[in-house]
């Protein structure tokens, strides 16, 4: 054991709780801000005086920043320790939030937001790195699980939150709320941590790499955030972003393979663990991520929630995950990680299927008890799937590690998001469609149809705008219980994926023990 880690492990037991509730809140903090904006766009496209489609740059702007600055988390932490890291990205990120919520123009916000992503970054792993640094190997259980809970309650409390404040105070808030959190994550860590870091090298910037990242990345994210506006592949400026993305990936990996001190560790995957519980990480947030978003697209445009009421539909699935996580640590320490990944895979599936089997007569209780049952997957998911991951990889490894699972993980939730509602789209344009296509005047439903909404004293006109109206949400209900039926497969197809890995079983007792694969 290194001097460093003698020096982390050395904290009492009252201040390593103290650090790890502001690195939890740091980290949520963070992730929180990927979701806050979401349902906040049209009061800040309002306020700024700009259009719904010129206000969605806060997000996009946000995630290609955020998305380039990830990877870097290793080298970051290598070069400058973690500890000084991890304070320096929580300090300029609450600065950046302060400034986001002073900007006067769309213009300042948007060049504040970029800030924003780019010291982001290193928050969430390297805050998972604090966590396993700090705490014995036996505690490190309990630890991920703080780190988990935080990093999906996030997602699901955002819209909520970022719906409630745009509708009572005014949308600056959603960004002034980072402050206080901040501070106080800075403050304790600057405290308790002050003379505390890990081993540092001095290595030399890959700035060939750095800027292959920053292309193709970039390309990537903005690619498959207006690709659904800009009808994708029909689009010339798309299609000149995906050949961007494509060939910079391509020089990337093939640069990387051969630099000697290359910005990311690829040979991470030589390890079986690694990318086993990073393929389960990364695939089953994005199936996660893009339903969260279709479940909230689906009952604000078709079902007549607000945006409060649809976040609350989540609410119930937050709280069991909430709840249970400090049981799932515990049954860490003796149970293999791979049958609590499999637990969590099984309720993720159940949830989709029951989200399959609703109807547009579905009630708030029914909404809510589907996506409630993956709560049970909440409190599981991460915390196995991170074990996984960091199975016999040696601590110094960690950070980069953490650096590459997080940039995997928010490529898959942003790939998820696109390719979910774009399909969503298509497929009740095409259900819409055969059922009008298979519809006459003359037949004799349509006609109890329009007379009866006729005896209720509407128009022909407006009887036939109710029945369109009705056909449309009978469409997009279609479609968005498809995509949750192909989403529950996918969830069970990944149990397959987990059980490749090695058992990890004893491995918190001896975490520097590596095998070959």
């Amino acid at each position: 054991m290194s001097a460093a880690s003698h020096s982390f492990l050395g904290l009492s037991a009252a201040n390593r709780a103290l650090v790890a509730i502001a690195v939890a809140l740091g980290t949520f903090m963070q992730v929180l801000d990927t979701t806050v904006a979401n349902v906040a766009i049209p009061s800040i496209a309002g306020n700024l005086g700009v259009s719904n489609e010129q206000g969605t740059w806060v997000i996009t702007c946000f995630a290609i920043a955020s998305a380039i600055s990830v990877p870097l988390t290793g080298w970051l932490m290598a070069r400058f320790g973690l500890i000084r890291t991890f304070m320096v990205s929580i300090g300029l990120f609450t600065l950046a939030s302060f400034l986001c919520g002073m900007a006067w123009d769309l213009s300042s916000l948007v060049f504040f937001r970029v800030f924003q992503g780019l010291v982001a970054g290193p928050m969430v792993p390297g805050s998972q790195a604090v966590l396993l640094a700090i705490f014995p190997a036996e505690k490190r259980g309990k630890a991920l699980a703080i780190w988990s809970v935080t990093t999906l309650i996030a997602p699901v409390v955002g819209p909520v939150l970022g719906g409630w404040i745009s509708d009572n105070w005014s949308w600056p808030w959603i960004f002034f709320i980072n402050v206080p959190a901040g501070l106080f994550s800075v403050f304790v860590c600057g405290r308790i941590m002050r003379g505390r870091e890990s081993a540092t090298r001095k290595l030399p910037v890959d700035h060939v790499g750095l800027g292959l990242i920053i292309i193709w990345v970039g390309s990537l994210q903005l690619m498959l955030d207006k690709g659904k506006d800009a009808d994708w592949f029909a689009s010339p400026f798309i299609v000149a972003l995906a050949v961007i993305a494509a060939v910079g990936f391509v020089a990337f990996l093939i640069w990387e393979l051969n630099e000697e001190h290359p910005i990311v560790d690829l040979s991470l995957f030589q390890q079986r663990d690694f990318w086993v519980g990073t393929v389960v990480n990364a695939v089953g947030y994005g199936v996660f991520f893009g339903n969260l978003i279709l479940m909230s697209l689906w009952l604000q445009t078709q079902m007549g929630y607000n945006a409060t009421s649809s976040g609350l539909v989540a609410v119930p699935a937050g709280l069991i995950g909430m709840c249970l996580a400090p049981v799932v640590a515990k049954l860490l320490a003796r149970v293999d990680a791979r049958w609590i990944a499999t637990f969590a895979m099984v309720f993720f599936g159940w949830s989709f299927y029951a989200r399959s089997q609703l109807t547009t007569a579905a009630d708030f209780s029914q909404v809510a008890f589907a996506v409630g049952l993956q709560g049970f997957s909440l409190a599981t998911f991460f915390i196995a799937s991170v074990t996984i991951m960091l199975n016999r990889l040696p601590p110094e490894r960690v950070p980069a590690a953490s650096g590459m699972a997080g940039f995997l993980r928010l490529t898959a939730g942003g790939i998820a998001a696109s390719i979910v509602t774009t399909i969503w789209d298509h497929r009740a344009a095409l259900y819409q469609s055969r059922l009008v296509d298979r519809t006459s005047v003359f037949d004799a439903p349509f006609t109890y149809a329009m007379q009866g909404l006729q005896s209720l004293g509407l128009s022909s006109d407006q009887s036939a705008a109710v029945l369109t109206r009705t056909a449309a949400q009978e469409a997009y209900a279609k479609s968005a219980f498809e995509i949750a039926a192909v989403s529950a497969v996918i969830m069970l197809a990944l149990i397959g994926v987990i059980w490749v890995g090695h058992s990890t079983k004893g491995a918190a007792r001896s975490p520097q023990v590596v095998a070959a694969d």
